[in-house]
């Protein structure tokens, strides 16, 4: 009860000023739809969320995910960003049909090509069910009996809860664990790919200006939902039909200006914005380093290898885009906290916490927190740091590596059942997967670059004769008796080599970071109860956990350094000016040079005659909210939220008002390309397209 009575205190007397933060859309009312209005949003809390009548928020889904897209028609068509359907855009590209290169528009329903293991889920409700879920927990629990009891009211609350057969539960911890909220679900799993601009639209600037501003990236892709006759979930079928939305997002012509209103809305990912400043200097100082470097020398190697050679281009464009995405981000973050002083204001709140607890006299209470914290995160370091150096080396970067590690989890499976021949299928699937882009000199190039940097011992012949470099050599490893497999594999040379890494991974950097992480998060949950007590008055929002979440704020620019000032919108112009013949990362199609010479933009300029492609907003967004509609004061759709701006990308451990800005796609450009350069005036005419400033 007393975890309740915290958060009740918290969401009802919270102060009111600001923005950032990502908050639940049902519990809007009050607070933040007071702030919502002064920052000139027409919107009711009722408008965002609503059970019982259609509301914005049965447009916004979750994207396969790891993304957020939303519904733009009555037909079901899907918005999210090209980086978001990359990999699915990419598994239909080929050297014939090279989609990732020229684009891809289905002109017909017929067209349109369905996906594999693609869902997109949306919320039918949410309800706060934290007295049921900490019923019988007490403060004297230790962590796993206190576990323990939360998953036995789990399934209580599970079971006693009523769906429809098609529909599913999640229930989620909010302020670590304080109070938890429970989810009903509907995942469409029948998405079929509708349009792609090409990359040098849908990508543009790639690595260069990942993450920075000014941006001209028409960071966008179309997919649509198929649903059975009954408008309900279905796996894929000829026989399914495009799907009747609960609402769908119009479009404005209007655009936006700087002090306009935005509200995105959307699924973020993770964001730890309550940690001790002695983890965030861990975070910065120790661990980003060291997975910077990691990830540097892998790309390197990638994107000479990709430059040089089309078919290793298509074969690792995902790969690439998602190793550079974190390194770049990594570095962002380093410089945003150094630049806002974060850890020292994290101090300095920390003393006044302390403070609090000396007047209060809740020092025996909550005293211990902050030095305990100090001493966990010194026994921390060494393996925090040694553990993400080897996931960074074993998952993201090396795929031989990658290889060995199933082979580990196989071998451990076949020895405690020798007739499990689940894990021997297993196995073959993830090598398939990895075979269908792999490319073993460019792999053996991130292996000789990379695995200095976890390992003094580095056997670079391995590559010669293992068995996992193609599928044929695998398979014929994999065939006979368990335990002939397992001699096998045992004297295979890239197994032989990484196997007393990945032992040692699972027999000490595992167990002693699962250990300490525990005790830290045990720990974290007590500090996040202990300052909603003692400081009720500061601002405080849920982390971000891939749930369900509203973020407000304006149009702005921002200052990034001295005498430096950065509008919050940029145009077509821009992309002309960076445009470089034949580069990967600047090209311009000359499709797109005609139009823009020719001024030809039809109804989709600015008031001044230009064309705008994205804009800035003060919007708390995170990993997860890529693909999130933009929505103007009275609901309608502006942009599409794709990045951050480079010194923002520590707002996932400390939002600062000041440079923290979230980059969007004008959705006035969006129409352009998919109207203008596409020609896929059947999409345009499925939206509903409006005036809201007229």
């Amino acid at each position: 009860m007393r975890y309740f009575k915290i958060i009740f205190f918290f969401i009802v007397f919270q102060m009111s000023a600001q923005q950032g933060g990502m908050w639940i859309p049902s519990l809007l009312e009050g607070m933040n739809e007071s702030e919502m209005q002064s920052l000139g949003s027409k919107l009711t809390a009722q408008d965002i969320y609503d059970v019982n009548q259609s509301s914005l928020k049965d447009a916004i889904g979750h994207f396969n995910g790891g993304c957020t897209s939303e519904v733009i028609s009555p037909k079901g068509l899907l918005l999210t960003n090209h980086h978001c359907g990359f990999s699915q855009i990419q598994s239909h590209s080929s050297l014939e049909n090279d989609y990732l290169k020229d684009g891809f528009w289905a002109m017909s329903l017929a067209e349109e090509i369905p996906n594999e293991g693609l869902y997109v889920e949306f919320i039918v409700s949410i309800e706060d069910v934290t007295l049921s879920m900490l019923a019988g927990v007490t403060d004297d629990m230790s962590p796993r009996d206190r576990q323990s009891k939360i998953d036995i009211n789990r399934n209580a609350v599970v079971k006693a809860t009523k769906k429809e057969e098609w529909q599913n539960l999640k229930i989620t911890p909010f302020y670590k664990g304080n109070q938890y909220f429970l989810f009903v679900t509907e995942r469409f799993e029948d998405i079929r790919l509708v349009g792609a601009p090409p990359s040098s639209i849908g990508k543009f600037g790639s690595d260069t200006d990942n993450w920075v501003w000014p941006r001209h990236t028409g960071d966008f892709s179309m997919f649509r939902i198929y649903a059975d006759q009954n408008n309900r979930p279905a796996k894929y079928s000829k026989d399914n039909v495009p799907y009747t939305p609960k609402h769908f997002l119009p479009v404005s012509l209007d655009g936006i200006e700087e002090g306009d209103f935005t509200m995105v809305f959307g699924f973020p990912g993770r964001t730890n914005e309550y940690l001790p400043a002695v983890a965030i200097e861990q975070i910065t100082k120790k661990v980003n380093p060291s997975n910077i470097a990691i990830r540097e020398a892998a790309l390197k190697v990638i994107d000479a290898n990709m430059k040089a050679d089309d078919q290793i281009r298509i074969q690792y464009a995902s790969k690439q885009a998602r190793i550079a995405n974190a390194w770049k981000k990594w570095i962002g973050e380093n410089l945003g906290i150094e630049k806002s002083g974060a850890i020292a204001i994290k101090r300095e709140f920390e003393s006044d916490f302390t403070k609090a607890l000396k007047a209060q006299n809740k020092e025996a209470k909550y005293g211990h927190l902050l030095s305990e914290f100090d001493r966990l995160y010194a026994d921390f370091e060494s393996v925090n740091v040694k553990r993400n150096n080897f996931i960074e080396v074993f998952f993201r970067t090396n795929e031989l590596m990658q290889m060995t590690f199933r082979a580990y989890q196989m071998e451990q499976a076949l020895i405690k059942n020798p007739d499990n021949t689940k894990a021997i299928a297993n196995f073959i699937n993830r090598m398939e997967s990895i075979h269908k882009n792999y490319n073993v000199a460019v792999d053996k190039g991130v292996y000789e670059s990379v695995m200095p940097l976890y390992s003094k011992n580095v056997d670079v012949s391995i590559y010669n004769t293992t068995a996992f470099t193609t599928m044929e050599s695998t398979l014929k490893l994999l065939k006979g008796s368990s335990d002939e497999v397992l001699k096998k594999l045992n004297k295979d040379a890239a197994y032989q080599y990484a196997k007393p890494l990945i032992k040692e991974f699972y027999t000490t950097l595992e167990p002693d970071f699962q250990r300490i992480n525990t005790e830290i998060n045990a720990l974290q949950t007590t500090y996040m109860t202990a300052l909603m007590e003692v400081m009720p008055e500061e601002r405080y929002f849920p982390d971000a956990n891939s749930t369900l979440r509203v973020t407000y704020g304006k149009v702005n620019g921002y200052s990034p350094r001295d005498a430096i000032y950065y509008n919050p919108v940029t145009y077509l112009d821009g992309v002309i000016e960076k445009y470089v013949p034949g580069d990967y990362e600047f090209d311009v199609p000359q499709r797109l040079r005609d139009l823009y010479a020719a001024k030809d933009y039809g109804q989709y300029a600015d008031k001044n005659g230009k064309l705008p492609v994205c804009f800035l907003g003060t919007n708390h967004t995170t990993g997860g909210n890529s693909g999130s509609p933009a929505i103007d004061a009275e609901g309608n759709l502006v942009g599409l939220n794709f990045d951050r701006v480079w010194e923002g990308t520590m707002s996932d451990i400390y939002y600062d008002p000041e440079i923290c800005r979230n980059i969007m796609v004008d959705l006035r450009y969006v129409l352009f390309i998919v109207d203008k350069y596409a020609g896929a005036t059947h999409l345009i005419e499925e939206m509903t397209l409006v005036h809201p400033k007229k």
